[in-house]
């Protein structure tokens, strides 16, 4: 547990301000954390005040993110992957300072890590709310499709056929995912609970407040209840 001063000091670093709810994105190096960030607060890659993007690890401290919307009392902050640190994943959580943020959502792109559920473990001995999330749906469900034998560069390629082949590929890679994530929280006897599958450019458009594309799978659910938390541990704290 850390101490009142690393306490403090961890607050500090991220400039902790009472009446802000802080959000973390954390998970091994390259899953996509400054993407995701970027979705959430409204801005493209490489947008003025879009958290930086690349083919590799481009976060090496801690970044952080106001709302793009002034009347969300929300702060958003990229963490330094897993990975890249000579730090043990039992002591990422510790070490990023992560006992500190109200939210912490576990972003995982391919497999589930040990950081993975090291930081699941912590979070609920600090009764932190954490949301398990994948992203890059769109990217993977297209690479089912080409293993399935769908060509993109075909002119002649029938709609109809594409649109079943897409909505085969959506639901084998959200079969999987969620079955992969139940049996790594299983392996790791920790309870099973929700994956949250979303792709960026739903997730952008959901936090802009447009139109919802099409292809949505898990984007609004996420916002409704990443916000709803935050909402009712403000009242919680107000009452106290």
């Amino acid at each position: 547990m850390p101490t009142p001063e690393e306490l403090s000091k961890a607050k500090r670093k991220i400039q902790y301000k009472e009446g802000l709810f802080h959000f973390a994105i954390a998970g091994v190096a390259g899953g996509g954390k400054s993407s995701l960030i970027n979705a959430f607060i409204g801005r493209r890659n490489k947008e003025r005040g879009a958290a930086a993007t690349g083919v590799t690890e481009t976060t090496l401290n801690v970044a952080r993110f106001p709302d793009s919307d002034s009347q969300n009392p929300f702060v958003w902050y990229d963490i330094p992957g897993a990975g890249t640190l000579k730090i043990p994943d039992w002591q990422y959580f510790n070490a990023q300072g992560l006992y500190v943020f109200d939210c912490i959502i576990v972003l995982f792109d391919n497999r589930f890590t040990m950081t993975d559920v090291a930081i699941l473990m912590n979070c609920a001995r600090f009764d932190i709310p954490t949301y398990i999330v994948r992203s890059k749906a769109d990217a993977h469900i297209r690479n089912i499709m080409k293993e399935m034998g769908y060509d993109s560069e075909e002119e002649e390629e029938d709609p109809r056929r594409r649109t079943q082949l897409y909505n085969a590929a959506r639901e084998q890679f959200i079969m999987e995912t969620r079955a992969s994530v139940k049996r790594n929280l299983a392996d790791a006897n920790l309870p099973d609970r929700r994956v949250y599958i979303v792709s960026n450019n739903a997730l952008y458009a959901t936090a802009k407040g447009e139109n919802a594309p099409k292809k949505v799978i898990d984007e609004l659910e996420l916002m409704r209840d990443l916000f709803g938390e935050a909402h009712m541990r403000r009242c919680r704290q107000q009452e106290a």
